[in-house]
């Protein structure tokens, strides 16, 4: 069944602009879903193209930052420091994102027990900071080419990661976010309970086609077990 042969779902009125992907597949009548976050200077868009990739039973729902980015596109907060976000703005898109999700559960046919965070660059520092201070109420996490958040306001729930999965990606030539950062991150995720898989390639900031095969399939096996 292709996504025009489903029913058609209209993005619903919430704090942060989004284009819904309905699934290829049906899977009855809530759906393992997966919330794509862009990073700056892109949208929407941006990201969406990824699905083909993935499972076909995946709802999409493909966030828009909140911020206008000067050179065109949008942004979640000004950059500063690599690492350090700026606080006001961060804390800003933290909650109009965190409130987009609840909207999402109350009001998309989410399956509650499969629901995912796929990011990129900024994407991916937003995708971390909502699953560590959330992580009721996520399954598993995609993270490419950022990094973990320290020091900012949010209280990251590290012991309660136990039924959560992280594939980790980054390139190893990445001049705008080092690798460094991924390789922290993967310290502090293998400190924890999380399950982790981490993959470094030879590549710069960006997704090429090995590690979107591999991020795909890495959530194509969470959707195949919904066991907690």
């Amino acid at each position: 069944m292709t996504p025009s042969a489903l029913p058609r779902m209209k993005p619903i009125a919430s704090t942060l602009f989004h284009r819904v992907l309905p699934p290829g597949k049906a899977s009855g009548g809530v759906h393992p879903t997966v919330i794509m976050l862009h990073g700056r200077g892109a949208d929407e868009e941006d990201l969406i193209g990824l699905s083909s990739y993935h499972d076909q039973r995946l709802l999409i729902l493909s966030v828009r930052a909140p911020f206008p980015y000067p050179g065109g596109g949008f942004t979640w907060y000004d950059a500063g420091a690599i690492g350090t976000p700026e606080p006001a703005m961060f804390r800003s898109s933290y909650e109009k994102l965190a409130q987009f999700v609840d909207d999402a559960l109350a009001h998309y046919p989410v399956d509650r027990e499969r629901l995912y965070l796929l990011g990129f660059s900024m994407g991916t520092v937003m995708s971390y900071a909502l699953s560590l201070t959330k992580p009721e109420l996520f399954r598993g996490v995609v993270a490419h080419s950022g990094y973990v958040p320290e020091g900012t306001a949010l209280t990251f729930r590290w012991e309660q990661l136990a039924h959560l999965h992280y594939f980790i990606a980054h390139g190893s030539a990445d001049p705008v976010i080092p690798v460094e950062f991924a390789r922290h991150a993967r310290e502090l995720f293998s400190a924890s309970n999380a399950a982790i898989v981490y993959r470094e390639y030879p590549m710069g900031h960006e997704i090429n086609q090995q590690s979107v095969s591999d991020s795909a399939a890495f959530l194509g096996g969470l959707v195949n077990t919904k066991e907690h």
